[in-house]
């Protein structure tokens, strides 16, 4: 059975997952791809993907929106003077599976109509949760956890972010009824290398193959 896309998204902003993105880019061969970027001033997370996991630009695909401002996508086009229409949103055309990196979390707004929800339901890639290690995170979790349920989508697992704290990672498995199937502790340099020593050591690789 070949290998599904898998759709990143998080409990927060800045919670992580242009990181969790590259570690799965570089420890499992998938492409990558954001359909909509914000704060684009100095890079985007593209960039940031392909320096991260070593990979070429030809294994990313383009973005279908890019705006400079560091707001949320329905603002953002707002501004822009556009809107973000949910229908332009396509697989590209990549022989590899995706990383698919969403902007925000969960509820976020595309346009007076959408949320970020709508645009992994449109795709169809099991979900994967980036959450914080830190105070605060089983309420988020598990809050993000029943909004993908209640919609419908599949939620293949959570990657908990920053250092570890195994009471918080029980408590997200127990009550969210979830896999917690990785890690990423807190790296003091980014880069292939210590990704993949990130996959290898603290990412189920069997989970992530199935």
């Amino acid at each position: 059975m070949p290998a599904s896309d898998l759709f990143i998204t998080g409990t927060d902003t800045n919670v992580g997952k242009t990181v969790l993105c590259a570690t799965l880019c570089a420890g499992l061969g998938y492409s990558y791809w954001k359909p909509v970027q914000t704060g684009t001033v100095e890079s985007s997370d593209r960039d940031a993907v392909i320096r991260y996991a070593g990979i070429p630009e030809s294994q990313t695909a383009p973005e279908i929106y890019r705006f400079e401002p560091p707001v949320s996508p329905h603002l953002a086009a707002r501004r822009a003077g556009i809107r973000i229409e949910i229908d332009r949103f396509r697989r590209p055309a990549m022989d590899a599976p995706l990383v698919i990196e969403g902007a925000g979390g969960i509820l976020v707004p595309l346009n007076e109509d959408h949320l970020m929800l709508d645009l992994m339901r449109r795709l169809g890639a099991p979900v994967v949760l980036a959450a914080r290690t830190t105070l605060g995170t089983i309420n988020h979790t598990l809050l993000s956890v029943h909004a993908l349920r209640h919609a419908g989508i599949a939620l293949k697992g959570v990657v908990m972010i920053g250092d570890p704290d195994e009471d918080n990672r029980r408590a997200i498995e127990h009550y969210g009824d979830v896999r917690v199937a990785g890690e990423i502790p807190m790296l003091q340099e980014i880069c292939r290398h210590t990704l993949l020593d990130v996959f290898n050591r603290h990412f189920d690789g069997g989970f992530w193959k199935e």
